[in-house]
């Protein structure tokens, strides 16, 4: 048997799909399967004790979804968590034990040093669990399995990276409780690609998913939202790194999407980049249920752009929110502030053009999380050693460890950016606003502009009362009120 346990403890709690795909491929290869969801669960530790008490796998495997909460300043890093489950399991299992998900997957070598599991699948589980188990009943070596990262004489053994072409997973997206992740979180995810082309410089995804887009058969996709819609799931979110990369593909599933009649029935969310997007996609989009759009729109400062990878300009933003506003979508500018470069004029040049453009909401995300393997961290590592470089922020002592929550933040904009970033932004209340860094005021004055969807009781609470929604949009439905 094969029991896959869910790690992800972040409120609101967001149904982990990795999960639910692998499971399902593995039951459909013959493969018996179990889930524990420590999501739901309200002693995590209690119900990994009272499980393996009456379960005795032959492979456990444990999706770590998020390495950190990717939100500077509060930096919550959660492989110690994932250290204290891996003991927990080893106490009262001698199962191995094989961790995968995206957050591994941008850190595989070092997080099977530090967890002290003896396997991890680096990129797609689906089809690599279950080549692990058949090697594992049969004695063989491990070296044909795609993405495993393995112990083998002392030292850290990888296999290519697990990402299979075509790409197609189950649809049936019955192995967890997606009706209650629909209760407490509002939104259900899905995939209609893995994998990202583009260069944007801070990224980790091509580390996770490749640098080639891999496509799920529209026809597929929408078979997932018909079993979704049959579970009372009628919200979701598509979470692929950019919808409209490649755009043909977008317009294929929208056309599905169509066919099926899925308007009035489904409505769901999506990050787009935002070049290519035009009138045709903006209709089709609308005509297939989507009601909301979140842009990777970084800043509107040329020299920032380019620096992020970025090959938009302020008019193609202007161009995207007048297409979502003319086809009746909500829109939300995701920007990052901070960048090398940033300095308090380009900081407030962004913020005035986006007032000009005049989205629904501006998420003014503040500090570059540093992934190494990325061109940005090549950039800043260029110019110095990390250890000296001026604008890295970090809440640990000791070397540089970029496992750990690592930002860095253009020393141009002061010892307070945050706040200078807030002073920026005044009270318009289209922006969430960066939680402020002085120690007296760790959190903005107004819940409803905290920007870390984290622990955020403000967004659980809505949620509760029925909102449902991408995060962005439901708090900026209640911020009009």
């Amino acid at each position: 048997m094969l029991t896959l346990i869910n790690t992800n403890r972040m409120v609101p709690p967001i149904a982990p799909v990795g999960v639910d795909y692998v499971a399902g491929a593995a039951r459909r290869a013959g493969v018996e399967v179990d889930v524990l969801d420590l999501s739901l669960a309200d002693d995590p530790q209690r119900a990994i004790s009272e499980y393996f008490a009456g379960q005795c796998p032959e492979l456990v495997a444990i999706s770590f979804r998020n390495v950190d909460d990717c939100f500077w300043p509060g930096a919550a890093w959660f492989v110690p968590d994932l250290q204290a489950t891996v003991r927990q399991i080893r106490a009262r299992s001698d199962a191995p034990i094989v961790v995968g998900g995206v957050g591994f997957s941008i850190f595989a070598e070092r997080i099977v040093e530090h967890s002290g599991a003896e396997f991890g699948i680096r990129g797609d589980g689906e089809r690599a669990l279950v080549e692990l188990l058949a090697q594992l009943r049969a004695g063989r070596g491990l070296d044909t399995v795609d993405g495993l990262v393995w112990r083998e004489d002392g030292a850290i053994r990888c296999n290519r990276p697990a990402w299979p072409e075509p790409l197609s997973v189950p649809t049936a997206r019955d192995a967890v409780d997606n009706a209650t992740y629909f209760r407490l979180g509002g939104q259900i995810g899905i995939e209609t690609k893995r994998g990202c082309g583009r260069q944007c410089a801070y990224c980790a995804d091509p580390l996770a998913k490749g640098t080639q887009e891999r496509l799920r058969d529209p026809v597929e996709v929408a078979d997932e939202v018909e079993s979704l819609l049959a579970q009372g799931v009628d919200v979701l979110h598509l979470c692929d790194s950019e919808f409209n990369v490649p755009v043909a593909h977008a317009r294929d599933v929208c056309a599905e999407f169509i066919r099926r009649r899925f308007e009035g029935r489904v409505r769901w969310y999506t990050y787009m980049t935002v070049v290519p997007f035009d009138e045709d996609l903006a209709r089709q989009m609308r005509r297939a249920g989507c009601v909301g759009i979140d842009f990777t729109s970084d800043s509107t400062v040329p020299s920032l752009l380019a620096t992020y990878g970025q090959p938009h300009r302020a008019h193609d933003l202007a161009e995207a929110v007048r297409l979502c506003r003319a086809h009746g979508m909500a829109v939300m500018l995701d920007l990052l502030l901070g960048g090398p470069g940033e300095t308090p004029a380009t900081a407030q040049a962004t913020i005035d053009s986006v007032r000009r453009i005049d989205p629904d909401c501006a998420g003014a995300a503040l500090g570059i999380r540093v992934y190494p393997g990325t061109p940005m961290h090549a950039l800043l590592a260029a110019r110095t050693p990390l250890d000296q470089l001026q604008g890295i922020h970090r809440q640990y002592d000791g070397p540089i460890d970029l496992l750990r929550p690592t930002f860095y933040v253009s020393p141009a904009l002061g010892a307070r950016p945050a706040a200078l970033v807030r002073h920026l932004i005044g009270e318009d209340p289209r922006f969430f606003e960066p939680n402020d860094d002085s120690p007296s005021s760790p959190s903005p004055s107004d819940p409803r502009a905290d920007y870390n969807y984290n622990e955020n009781q403000t967004l659980v609470d809505a949620i509760a009362r029925g909102a449902r929604g991408a995060y962005w949009d439901v708090l900026r439905g209640l911020r009009r009120g």
